[in-house]
């Protein structure tokens, strides 16, 4: 993974630290970070922490490899207890509840790989798997590279990542599904799968195919509309569309691509006038955290 901190290293190395049967082991991991912080992360492109990284041999279908179905699991009892790393003391949901936030993934792969977890489950980086600071384990929740709009479903079973700019962390094959094997880290979303609620949905990870949608020419349509966001490459406006699509469908129907200035804008609308424009920008805007703005064309 490609990092310039112990990021990655931190939210499996303290696994010990909240294991109070193995003292030997905190004095071990200790030492090891204190010697890792002191060094310097991979200066060239292509390093990875701590000789962690993707495995010599992955499995040949790992695209083809399903996702984990979300079902009720007892949750473990002793992961749910607060707890207090590098200072900070954190407690973890007791209880499955709807949660949506944004923040930086990172993925940990080989160095962990056949390691206990948190939770005492075995890691499997080939596996749709992840570490999370505060959600149940175990508990399921989609995470959705803001970037390109690719989502996996993931199967949370471990604690970390314990740094501060870092919401969740990956399996392998979690972060190669959504993009950022390569990259190392990337911005996502993230949210809960409650089975039986209709908090949050369980779907299919697989991208929604959208239904046609006409580019039309600058100018061709009038009325307010509500942009949600402008590219200048056709897949990426493309992609996120698909992702606004399942975000707000009380809104899907209604979204388009529209080209104009040289770029090509997520719109929805039209709209009667812009009044009931911007109650669609404020709705928008509770439920997803960004606000739009209303234009007319």
């Amino acid at each position: 993974m490609q990092i310039s901190s112990e990021a990655q290293s931190l939210g499996k190395a303290f696994y010990p630290i909240l294991n109070p049967r193995s003292p030997i082991l905190v004095i071990a991991t200790l030492v090891a970070v204190i010697i890792a912080g002191c060094g310097s992360a991979p200066s060239k492109p292509g390093g990875y922490y701590l000789d962690d990284g993707p495995g010599a041999n992955p499995p040949s279908d790992l695209d083809s490899i399903p996702e984990p179905v979300p079902k009720i699991e007892p949750i473990n009892n002793y992961t749910s207890r607060p707890y207090t790393v590098l200072g900070r003391t954190y407690t973890p949901h007791a209880q499955l509840a709807p949660y949506k936030e944004r923040g930086v993934a990172t993925w940990y792969g080989k160095r962990y790989h056949g390691q206990k977890t948190s939770s005492g489950e075995v890691y499997d980086m080939y596996a749709f798997s992840a570490a999370h600071t505060l959600l149940p384990l175990p508990s399921y929740a989609r995470v959705t590279n803001v970037a390109n709009g690719k989502s996996v479903v993931v199967r949370v079973n471990d604690r970390g990542p314990f740094h501060g700019d870092r919401l969740i962390d990956l399996s392998y094959a979690a972060a190669h599904r959504i993009g950022i094997i390569g990259q190392g880290s990337a911005m996502v979303e993230v949210e809960t799968l409650i089975p039986g609620s209709g908090e949050a949905p369980v779907v299919a990870s697989t991208p929604v195919a959208p239904a046609p949608v006409a580019v039309p020419v600058s100018g061709d349509a009038g009325g307010m509309f509500v942009q949600l966001g402008a590219f200048s490459v056709e897949e990426n406006a493309d992609a996120f569309l698909r992702k606004m699509r399942l975000d707000l469908r009380w809104l899907a129907s209604s979204m388009q691509l529209y080209r104009g200035d040289g770029l090509y804008k997520v719109h929805a609308g039209p709209y009667p006038n812009r009044g009931e424009a911007e109650r669609a920008a404020e709705r928008i805007r509770q439920e997803l955290g960004f606000t739009p703005f209303v234009l007319k064309r």
